[in-house]
């Protein structure tokens, strides 16, 4: 047979966490009955030791109403951002979709580009995923992919997009008539990265950094194979 101080010890044991949590849940009318003793509660505090449960409270319902009031600050900027993304996509598709030629389209998205503030904009296709030998006037955007295989395993790995700068001989290879090149916004064509490059370049050094928003270019890169099949054959 147990004694009392061993009795005791059982209900301590068995009064957990848990077992309190599911009692107050039980019994919501606790907190009314006992008015008197929660206001002498103390709870640890960090900086002031100990407050009332009554100040616990409150300074944790000041915190959540913080929190809501940054989350809808977040979704607010984000639906912002989310807005100026879809017109300026839907401006440039206007405006490629609308060219008379591939030279006239290019000349458009290299114009959109500026219109920026950038260098330019720059495509450049795979050839053994276009048909851009002779006698096309697509010549020039052909890209070796063997060339440009160093590039995107240093540069892009396994990801779709890459910002930052590149070094004299990466510039060689996907632009090569370019000068002064700071930095590049570098993404590749198509739903399965496989059809060739984009590339917006910015003479600062500092504009197109690891960490940027990439949704745009990620947009403007699955749009454009779709627009660029009017002037030239997919093999």
């Amino acid at each position: 047979m147990k004694q009392v101080g061993e009795e005791q010890q059982d209900v301590v044991t068995a009064l957990d966490d848990r077992a309190v949590v599911e009692y107050l849940l039980q019994h919501p009318e606790f907190f009314t009955r006992n008015a008197q003793f929660v206001e002498q509660m103390r709870v640890p505090h960090p900086v002031r030791g100990t407050v009332s449960l009554v100040e616990w409270h409150m300074a944790r319902a000041r915190n959540h109403i913080s929190t809501l009031e940054e989350n809808i600050s977040l979704l607010m900027e984000q639906a912002t951002t989310n807005e100026s993304l879809f017109y300026r996509l839907l401006h440039l598709q206007t405006r490629l979709a609308s060219a008379e030629s591939l030279d006239d389209m290019l000349t458009r998205f290299h114009r959109w580009a500026r219109d920026l503030g950038l260098a330019g904009a720059t495509v450049r296709l795979f050839p053994d995923r276009w048909r851009i030998g002779a006698p096309t006037s697509a010549t020039h955007l052909a890209l070796s992919r063997q060339a440009f295989e160093p590039l995107r395993i240093q540069r892009l790995g396994h990801e779709r997009h890459y910002l930052g700068s590149l070094n004299g001989p990466e510039l060689l290879v996907v632009l090569p008539e370019a000068k002064a090149i700071g930095s590049v916004a570098m993404s590749m064509l198509g739903s399965d990265s496989d059809l060739g490059v984009i590339l917006f370049s910015s003479r600062d050094a500092h504009h197109y950094q690891q960490g940027q928003g990439t949704q745009l270019l990620q947009e403007i890169a699955l749009m454009l194979p779709g627009l660029l099949e009017r002037w030239i054959e997919r093999v």
